[in-house]
């Protein structure tokens, strides 16, 4: 490693002054030495270690403009190892020997004057050698440049466009370059070479054009190339020849060809293939020939979203979205998530919702509703496509209600039977709600690592079993329905050795919404646990491991009290857990019967060992922290992330009656920090509102939370107006 640093240092050498001859001399002697091949391996295999560590993406929320993929060192690499090579120490002298075109030259050096501009802007206004574009930055950098932000884009993200759209072609020419200084110096151009049909060969496990001049004779043969791909065994990706070809054929993608009828047949025939669509569609859009052919798709290239919880830039998400519901059709990835691969398998064309995720989000950054504006999109591409009628339809209706379903199964109350029945007649079908229940999967997984966990895997499908029963025919029957949670929370305490009414005292105290809140295990564990105390007079704390993913249930029984629940939060805002899930119930005997669903990062991955520990823990300290008399403590503010303090979620807060005008719905839209919750339930304690039910909902650095809520304070005007008033405080950073 140090050999290959001495080596490149030396190529960098440069006479200053003494002997020009001594100097010359030296310069030969080292090109002498220089093993070209050796140097090559090294460098190459140094650029994709680098790679690795930024993320393998030119599209990192806070790129390096160096030394990450599409920055200034991939440039820096070509040029080594071409001076290595002896092919040249310059753009030009590159063109001269036939590496580069005069056309790749000029858009090498516009790239590279925009990555240097943006770099010595950095270290201007960081007054310090800064080559992150870190986001503390990115706006002062736009404004740097003259943009200014609008109702629909920040000006940072009009930046972060440009440097994304320069760093993607950056890559696209380094891999074309490092491929063919490859090739010349390997000797890998008289590799022997295999026909693949008219127009392809396969060299070295690669898909080569036959001739360079391939697309502009036959622009049919751009897409085909993707074809290949997906259709012939063996081949590993495109060679050099042929991603400069496509790279070169940009001008032939104008309107005629996103018209030619082959073309939009081939497109969908790419869609239609049994396998490959993933990784076809990725190199699409690294060569730039999905944009030119979706010219929709051109208009969401590189553009970021500066929303706290998307971590990718509109295009890489697609593709996310893409590569996840894919996977649910693969046999081999049926593990990850099989409720969605046992759906899958009776999906007879996987297409229309490969379709549905390539346009679920094409809209975003116009204004508007993008899932409106993306149906009317849709739409258009179906009819171009011939696309028959019915699967057109179902189609757009998965891109205009993309989002509903996860709206619904974290925002509303999924016990209220009018939120099923209204939900299953929007959907109509049980077609339907499959399509819509896998596409909102892969979209939630598809928008960062962190925002998926298995509670909301829970919700979704808690909502979509809910749905397909009601779509089924199965009218509502509330008597029935609790009936049957009982009898099964019975069998669960027989099988517990319980005796027999054991749950009787208990369950004479709760109204019927506890039992369409809770299912029977719940249920069945709530009456073994507090059987011994129905009327006690200190608190009662019960937790166990969460049956959905890692965290813990927790139960809390105590004589109820306007400040419980805020005293409640408090502690597990201290305790450093994270609240996900809250019902909250008053008996008729005026107890509290509180279930809360906490997750915490010192639980992960922990044995079961650790978990007694944690159990007992929390039971005891809740406890005490529920028994505690005497003024509600002051809440934390917590400390903001960076990208939270440069990209500030505007505070809202929306309260309104519920459909039946009963109990009232409070959302709560800001910028996630520990001690949030906790200030929210002061408020609430402080007006005597009581709490039935929140829904707590966590997308990266930003939360969206939805409080069932009812009080005598909510019927009067001026109350209102003060509570909101205090919660806006509240949950303002």
């Amino acid at each position: 490693e140090r050999d290959v640093t001495v080596q490149t240092s030396l190529l960098e050498s440069r006479y200053l002054c003494g002997s020009r001859r001594v100097f010359t001399t030296f310069r030969h002697a080292n090109t002498r030495a220089m093993d070209a091949r050796a140097f090559l391996r090294a460098k190459t295999l140094e650029m994709r270690q680098r790679h690795t560590k930024f993320e393998d993406t030119p599209y990192a929320l806070e790129p390096n403009c160096k030394e990450s993929p599409g920055g200034l060192r991939d440039l820096q690499v070509v040029i080594w190892v071409a001076r290595a090579a002896g092919l040249g120490k310059n753009w030009n002298e590159l063109a001269a020997k036939g590496l580069i075109t005069p056309f790749e030259v000029k858009q090498l050096q516009r790239n590279e004057g925009l990555l240097k501009l943006i770099r010595a802007r950095l270290h201007v206004i960081a007054g310090r050698r800064e080559d992150r574009l870190v986001f503390d930055l990115q706006t002062a950098v736009a404004e740097s440049f003259g943009y200014q932000s609008t109702p629909g884009q920040r000006a940072s993200e009009v930046l972060m466009r440009r440097y994304y759209w320069a760093a993607k072609a950056v890559a696209q020419l380094n891999q074309i370059l490092m491929l063919n200084i490859e090739e010349r110096v390997a000797g890998s151009q008289d590799a022997p070479m295999r026909p693949i049909g008219e127009h392809f060969l396969e060299r070295g496990g690669m898909l080569e054009v036959a001739s360079d001049d391939l697309y502009q004779r036959h622009p049919h043969a751009i897409l085909q190339t993707f074809l290949a791909y997906q259709q012939t065994v063996g081949i590993k990706g495109l060679s050099a020849r042929t991603l400069r070809a496509l790279y070169n054929a940009r001008e032939v993608m104008g309107a005629e060809f996103r018209s030619d009828p082959v073309n939009r047949a081939t497109f969908m025939q790419i869609l239609r293939e049994r396998e490959g669509q993933t990784h076809a569609f990725r190199l699409m859009n690294q060569t730039s020939v999905l944009g030119r052919y979706l010219w929709v798709f051109r208009r969401i290239v590189g553009q970021m979203q500066h929303d706290l919880f998307h971590v990718y830039t509109v295009d890489q998400h697609i593709l996310m979205v893409l590569r996840n519901v894919r996977r649910f059709f693969i046999p081999e990835h049926a593990h990850e998530y099989p409720f969605c691969s046992q759906l899958a398998l009776t999906w007879d064309k996987p297409w229309i919702l490969y379709v549905a995720a390539l346009f679920h989000d094409v809209a975003k950054g116009r204004g508007g509703d993008h899932s409106e504006l993306g149906a009317v999109e849709v739409r258009r591409f179906c009819r171009d496509h011939a696309i028959a009628r019915e699967d057109a339809a179902l189609i757009e209706f998965l891109v205009r209600e993309h989002l509903r379903m996860s709206r619904i199964a974290q925002k509303e109350d999924l016990s209220d039977p009018e939120v099923i029945q209204e939900f299953a007649r929007r959907v109509g079908t049980p077609r339907a709600l499959a399509g819509l229940y896998l596409l909102t999967v892969a979209d939630i997984r598809g928008t960062s690592p962190k925002v998926w966990n298995a509670w909301k895997g829970k919700l979704l499908e808690d909502l979509y079993r809910s749905t397909l029963r009601a779509l089924g025919g199965a009218q509502p029957n509330l008597d029935a329905e609790i009936e049957a949670r009982k009898e099964e929370a019975r069998h669960l305490l027989n099988l517990h050795s319980m005796l027999p009414d054991t749950e009787g005292p208990l369950w004479k105290t709760l109204e019927v919404s506890y039992f369409v809140r809770h299912d029977a295990p719940d249920i069945a564990w709530h009456a073994r646990s507090l059987f011994r105390h129905i009327e006690t007079k200190e608190p009662v704390v019960k937790a166990r491991p969460s049956s959905v993913g890692e965290g813990l249930q927790v139960l809390v029984y105590s004589p109820d009290r306007p400040d419980l629940f805020a005293r409640i939060c408090g502690y597990f805002d201290s305790a450093a857990f994270n609240i996900l899930d809250a019902k909250v119930h008053t008996t008729r005997a005026g107890y509290a019967l509180d279930t809360f669903q906490v997750t915490s990062p010192r639980i992960e991955g922990q044995d079961p060992a650790h978990y007694r520990d944690l159990i007992s823990l929390v039971e005891t300290q809740l406890a005490s922290a529920v028994a505690a008399s005497g003024p509600l403590p002051e809440p934390s503010r917590g400390r903001l992330s960076r990208r939270v303090k440069s990209f500030p979620v505007t505070p809202r807060i929306t309260l309104r009656p519920d459909e039946r005008a009963q109990r009232w719905l409070l959302g709560v839209s800001t910028s996630d920090r520990s001690g949030l919750l906790y200030a929210i339930a002061r408020v609430l304690a402080r007006h005597h509102v009581n709490l039935q039910l929140a829904k707590i909902t966590t997308l990266g650095e930003r939360v969206e939370d939805t409080f069932l809520i009812d009080g005598s304070a909510l019927q009067q005007n001026k109350q209102q107006l003060e509570i909101e008033s205090e919660l806006l405080d509240a949950i303002s950073p």
